[in-house]
């Protein structure tokens, strides 16, 4: 008797969904837990790449910066307990930064369930406040239909993860059902009636300002928006770690929002009279702590863009909502017939020379002037260049005086989550051979997920990466001087000979402990055509770009005399 689907396994029927689904590369890190899906995937080799990691950690960080890069849901496959705990802190990442992933979680047969079994974890309640869904399938012939729901709930409205847990018996059944069809993504759009009223607005503006932000973006969605700016003249800042939706040798980019915004800007925003934000949430970073606007109606009209109607409302009431996706609002934006911007031509070009004054590097102390050296790589990076970061004040230094290209030139967690910057900047040239990959990365944050190099020399991802040595948790300590002035306490690191790690598994290690090395260095490491570790020795006082470690202390004894 012939059937109308072949016999398979359930983990081949995943594997086939997957594929169908448009996946090229998974992340993991190999786990009993599935071994029935790591055979299919043998079986599929030739068409999915699997990247061995180290820590399901790295793995989880490489899924999502995968995401960021490409647009399509980075897939993750870890083991059940200890794998899906670790991979835990990406699946967060992707959360805050609307990025579609999927977690892939191995887990106990299902004659096992609710015993506290080896490993044994109840994903919907571990994962619930941090996915946008979770599901356990455990008949295989659901595979289908539940995969299918994964890409479309990971890519649809606000981008974001899914965890779909896999019980290892059900991989190893032999079921006949038949594959979904491919993702189909669909997106809101404005309505005529929204445009006209956007235009109304922006033709009663004195000093308009646009916040970009967001996911959800891609290529051609930046270029109609930066065409949208250039036809009104509007000035553009983005959100915390958005700053490549907009060229920032771009005559209309005025700087970035976040953590240490330039203070001119700040207060441009404060005073501007309409506010254009285009796919951020408007979160706690990109507001200064949501202290830029009145909660919870700005006294600035605001316009707010926003994929998921759930986010609009959700912090600050907007004048004029709207639930649309970028690249369909932008395509509007951009067919908008445009209104007479000179009102606001001198606030425009006022900050822009705000923001290249704050970009200027400054003196700092010590041998080696991380302002100068950022400055240096943004005259020396190609174009196309891909720059990633975790978190830690030495990201501050990049993010001021780095102007970023263009889109998914900036691969960085606005979850503000440590050990991001290596394996995002793995993901990246695993992805984009093509491109040259840089990462920066402080002391403690390398050494959270510094095993990832291991799979840097392993998969030949030739990364630079540039570790900022201050030998203490930087941001951390920054908090204790402001705080707690002179009680210094757990904040203190001693560090490797980073070089020379490198060096340990493969790759290349360079030492820069003065300034004028540091271009020698690079082109060394560049040359080299291996995964390279650059040891950046910095002075403890260069604590931020605007101030010393010491005259923070000094500010914070004299504020405490006043108290």
């Amino acid at each position: 008797m012939t059937t109308a689907h072949p016999r398979r396994s359930g983990a081949q029927v995943l594997i086939d969904q997957l594929r169908i689904h448009g996946t090229d590369t998974i992340f993991g890190v190999p786990g009993e837990s599935y071994l029935a899906a790591l055979d299919a995937l043998y079986a599929q080799r030739n068409s999915i790449r699997y990247v061995i990691c180290r820590q399901e950690g790295g793995a989880a960080n490489m899924a999502e910066a995968y995401g960021k890069l490409t647009g399509k849901p980075g897939v993750c496959f870890v083991t059940r307990g200890p794998g899906a705990t670790n991979a835990s802190i990406g699946l967060h990442t992707g959360f805050q930064d609307s990025t579609p992933m999927i977690l892939l979680v191995g887990q106990v047969g299902r004659e096992q369930f609710d015993r506290e079994a080896f490993q044994e974890i109840d994903y919907r309640r571990m994962f619930g406040q941090m996915a946008k869904w979770v599901a356990q399938i455990e008949d295989a012939r659901r595979i289908p239909e539940l995969v299918s729901q994964a890409f479309h709930r990971a890519l649809n409205g606000r981008p974001g993860p899914v965890v779909l847990a896999l019980p290892e018996d059900m991989l190893t059944d032999e079921v006949e059902v038949a594959d979904a069809g491919p993702y189909k993504i669909a997106r809101g759009a404005p309505s005529a009636a929204d445009m006209a009223t956007l235009r109304g607005m922006l033709a009663e503006a004195k000093q308009p300002m646009v916040i970009l932000g967001g996911g959800g973006w891609s290529r051609e969605a930046c270029a109609d928006m930066a065409a949208f700016v250039e036809a009104n003249g509007l000035p553009v800042t983005t959100a915390f770690r958005n700053q490549d939706l907009l060229d920032n040798r771009h005559p209309n980019f005025v700087g970035d929002l976040g953590i240490g915004v330039n203070p001119p800007l700040g207060k441009r925003l404060k005073d501007s009279d309409l506010i254009l934000a285009i796919g951020p949430r408007l979160g706690e970073a990109t507001t200064g702590g949501y202290t830029l606007f009145d909660l919870p109606v700005p006294k600035q009209p605001l316009v707010h863009v926003h994929a998921s109607a759930e986010e609009l409302g959700r912090v600050y009431q907007a004048a004029l909502p709207i639930n649309s996706g970028m690249a369909n609002f932008a395509v509007a934006a951009r067919a908008m017939k445009p209104v007479d911007g000179s009102r606001w031509k001198a606030n425009l070009e006022g900050a822009r020379a705000d923001y290249l004054k704050n970009i200027e590097p400054n003196e700092q102390p010590g041998a080696v002037n991380v302002t100068e050296i950022v400055a240096w790589l943004n005259k020396r990076l190609p174009d196309d260049a891909i720059v990633t970061n975790g978190a830690g004040n030495y990201a501050a230094f990049l993010h001021r005086f780095f102007q970023y290209r263009g889109f998914k030139s900036q691969l960085a967690p606005t979850s503000g989550a440590m050990g991001y910057g290596v394996p995002a900047s793995v993901a990246a040239k695993i992805t984009a051979p093509h491109r040259m990959v840089v990462s920066f990365a402080g002391d403690g944050c390398f050494l959270m997920n510094g095993q990832e190099f291991a799979t840097a020399v392993q998969h030949g991802a030739n990364v630079v990466i540039v570790v900022v040595d201050n030998g203490m948790y930087g941001t951390i300590r920054m908090h204790q001087e402001r705080e707690y002035p002179t009680r210094v306490h757990g904040t203190e690191l001693r560090n490797p000979d980073f070089a020379a790690y490198a060096r340990a598994f493969g790759g290349h290690g360079e030492t820069v402990d003065k300034t004028a090395d540091f271009a020698a260095a690079f082109e060394r490491a560049v040359a080299a055509a291996k995964p390279a570790i650059i040891h950046l020795k910095t002075d403890p006082e260069a604590l931020t770009s605007r101030i010393t470690l010491s005259k923070l202390r000094e500010q914070s004894l004299a504020r405490q005399k006043l108290n």
